[in-house]
């Protein structure tokens, strides 16, 4: 039988064009970045660049951009075996905004459907990801049909061996007409066989480990106040909690009583977007390695604080002599300046968008 990857992920992939100036409306911007993008598969390579075997399981159009995303996860050094293609619909892209230090507005582009939530139960490779040492699946898999079966077929296939993480990941928009935790559609059905917080209970009995800003614990288990949130997902059960708590930090409370509680690294922040996903990475870096809960809560958010300093998401997640290198000198290294802003005055960032997660390394 094959070696086992240390981390397989599954869900989201996408094509990140970020504007290659800060405070710029997107009205504006005349110059783009072109990254891999999309959380599970940039926790993936968060992993892979800290020395991590991982492979991702998502889907992409039959189109350039699909085949742009192969060639990164390539050159990531990450699996892409399950990266199939949908003849269906295009590759999504994202748009975002860059307005430092804490106002990163995202434009998701994912309609009529995206690729990665046609992900089917009779296509997962069900033995290998029973045998990953660390299964990582994301809330945003649980939104729609055929994604939300397939991704629960694959946790009880888990059985709960080895590490299964629930990145709580919420994005109403994703889900039927904008849902709310708790809410039916109009009329008293339910959202394509189940609502958020009722499919998010299913998915938190067969994992190990929740991970989720006080938001997203708010719309798992209805507590935001953060200990209160870490007890409640162990009752959900989970085996460890971890809270990210804004400008406070983060909070790990394990089943057997042992917590962290750790406040966030310095960093003059360039772009927040993706250093969840750096946090994530190094979060399962450190549980394979066997450290103790505050040390992998440290070396985890000094991994985002590091991507939090940095514009782009994927080729921005550090290697492990930089977060050492981070954590010895207590703040994140000073950067390159990032793009000069436009030298005329910039109007105000429009309102009408998706709502972006905190900067990852602050929450």
């Amino acid at each position: 039988m094959p070696e086992p990857y240390d981390v397989i992920t599954m869900g989201r992939i996408g094509v990140d064009l970020y504007p290659l100036r800060t405070g710029v409306p997107l009205a504006q911007v005349d110059t783009f970045g072109k990254f891999l993008g999309g959380s599970a598969t940039n926790v993936a390579v968060a992993a892979a660049r800290l020395g991590r075997r991982t492979a991702v399981i998502t889907r992409t159009g039959r189109d350039p951009f699909g085949d742009y995303l192969h060639q990164a996860l390539r050159e990531f050094e990450v699996d892409d075996r399950w990266v199939t293609a949908v003849d269906e619909y295009p590759t999504p892209v994202t748009f975002c905004e860059v307005f430092p230090p804490d106002d990163f507005p995202l434009y998701f582009y994912r309609l009529p459907k995206a690729p990665d939530l046609e992900i089917r139960p009779d296509e997962l490779d069900l033995d290998a990801i029973r045998s990953a040492r660390i299964f990582w699946m994301t809330g945003t898999g649980l939104c729609a049909e055929p994604s939300r079966t397939a991704t629960l077929a694959a946790l009880e296939a888990r059985g709960k061996s080895g590490i299964t993480v629930f990145d709580l990941d919420w994005r109403p928009m994703f889900w039927p007409n904008g849902a709310e935790p708790g809410d039916a559609e109009p009329g008293g059905a339910e959202l394509d066989g189940a609502e958020p917080r009722a499919v998010y209970a299913r998915a938190l009995r067969h994992a190990t480990v929740a991970v989720g800003n006080l938001d997203e614990c708010e719309v798992a288990v209805g507590e935001r106040e953060p200990h209160a949130a870490a007890r409640a997902l162990l009752a959900a059960g989970v085996e460890l909690a971890v809270v990210k708590q804004g400008p406070k930090g983060v909070l790990a409370v394990h089943r057997d009583g042992t917590r962290a509680e750790v406040p966030p690294v310095p960093v003059d922040v360039v772009n927040g977007l993706g250093a969840g996903d750096a946090f994530g990475g190094a979060l399962c870096h450190g549980l394979l390695a066997g450290w103790d809960l505050e040390r992998v809560m440290r070396y985890a958010n000094a991994a985002g604080a590091i991507v939090a300093g940095r514009l782009a998401c994927s080729s921005a997640m550090p290697y492990d002599e930089e977060v050492a290198r981070t954590l010895a000198d207590g703040r994140v290294p000073a950067a390159d300046p990032p793009p000069e802003p436009a030298t005329e005055p910039s109007t105000t960032p429009s309102t009408a968008r998706s709502s972006a997660r905190s900067p990852e390394a602050l929450s």
